[in-house]
């Protein structure tokens, strides 16, 4: 039995507001991938097996929703590594 396929609904469009909007800010590999981590648990899991059973099944409205849940989780997650960068600097 395979399970390669299951996946949170959500690391997709977390990873891809990090790549489009916060890639460019000054934050290395690690910080992204930590504020990914902060976005993710922000956010309650959605496990599927595909993408399209989700996306099939929304209202606009939902994927609407989703979308500023998303946005908001990752502009969260950036200020708290921004913070955390604050206080790393001060040692």
């Amino acid at each position: 039995m395979s399970f390669d396929t299951v996946h949170n609904y959500f690391e997709r469009l977390v990873f891809n507001e990090i790549r489009e909007n916060y890639h460019d800010k000054e934050l290395d590999e690690q910080q992204l991938a930590d504020m990914a981590c902060i976005a993710l648990n922000r956010i309650p899991p959605r496990y599927i097996r595909y993408d399209i059973d989700m996306s099939f099944y929304m209202s606009t409205e939902e994927h609407i929703e989703i979308e500023e849940k998303v946005r908001k989780a990752v502009r969260k997650a950036y200020k708290k590594i921004k913070k955390l960068d604050g206080l790393n600097e001060d040692e």
